[in-house]
């Protein structure tokens, strides 16, 4: 895979070509569980996939992951524990699971920056970055200091969260950072007995959201056993136990390496640099 074009003030990471933001503006709509199997999925589909859990209060990739151990420490870098054939970092896995960050905004950007640079990633296509809901400091900090390529949009078709979704994609745009879509999570419920479905928070809410520019990835239903996979440690792209639900994740990845192939490329690294003496 190569690399796409970042924002012009900063500088691409060494080893890692491409970083995707999962955003949603909102708390409660399963962009976690969504964004770990999202890269679960672009692994299965020969992309050399990591996650970063850019979540310093509420980090969550380490249960998804099922990864409980503190990372090893080598040469002062970070080694990123490996799981189901991804690499992942997240600041849960060095503090104590039963204490509160009690850390105020710089304290947490310095925290996302250290995840990044200071962790010894292997060579990575993609980069999916976990973020918290919101539009504070750790969204500020990605989009001023980390090399982002796109981001990707998370929400529930109802009105409540669309109203966020869609504040979401507007700071991403203001600084210039594309959207490469929309992903539909808790799109209807599906019964396990009858198959009868419900749409429980409403329908077709990011068609309604997307635009010419934005369009939808995917959608993904309501399922009990996406819940239970996630807590079991094993997502549901890797579990596999319902078929459907994997081939959703799986057209999704699909989907979305579709849109990162029309983004501009990057060519800053093969031009030398110019001294002048």
């Amino acid at each position: 895979m190569i690399r796409h074009a970042i924002q012009s003030h900063v500088k691409g990471h060494p080893k890692i070509k491409n970083m995707i933001a999962i955003a949603s503006g909102k708390g409660g709509v399963g962009k976690s569980t969504t964004a770990v199997n999202l890269a679960l999925a672009l692994h299965q589909q020969g992309i050399k996939a990591g996650i970063l859990d850019a979540d310093i209060y509420g980090p969550s990739q380490g249960h998804l992951l099922g990864q409980h151990e503190e990372p090893e420490i080598r040469d002062k870098r970070i080694q990123p524990p490996i799981n189901h054939g991804i690499p992942s970092m997240s600041i849960a896995y060095l503090v104590d699971p039963n204490s509160a960050l009690i850390w105020r905004g710089p304290m947490v950007s310095k925290a996302l920056q250290q995840l990044l640079y200071d962790t010894d990633w292997p060579e990575l296509d993609v980069l999916i970055i976990d973020l918290p809901p919101g539009t504070g400091d750790v969204q500020l900090t990605l989009v001023q200091k980390i090399p982002l390529t796109a981001a990707v949009i998370v929400t529930t078709p109802q009105d409540l969260s669309l109203i966020d979704a869609k504040r979401a994609m507007a700071m991403f745009e203001k600084v210039s950072i594309p959207t490469l879509g929309l992903i539909e999570n808790m799109s209807g419920y599906i019964c396990p007995k009858c198959g009868h479905h419900d749409a429980i928070f409403a329908e077709h809410g990011a068609d309604r959201l997307a635009n010419d520019t934005v369009p939808v990835l995917g959608q993904i239903p309501l399922h009990g056993q996406i819940r239970r996979d996630a807590d079991q440690g094993t997502p549901t792209v890797i579990a596999n136990t319902e078929q459907t639900l994997s081939q959703t994740y799986s057209n999704i990845a699909t989907a979305l390496l579709t849109q990162l192939g029309q983004l501009p490329k990057d060519y800053s690294t093969i031009f030398p640099d110019i001294k002048v003496e």
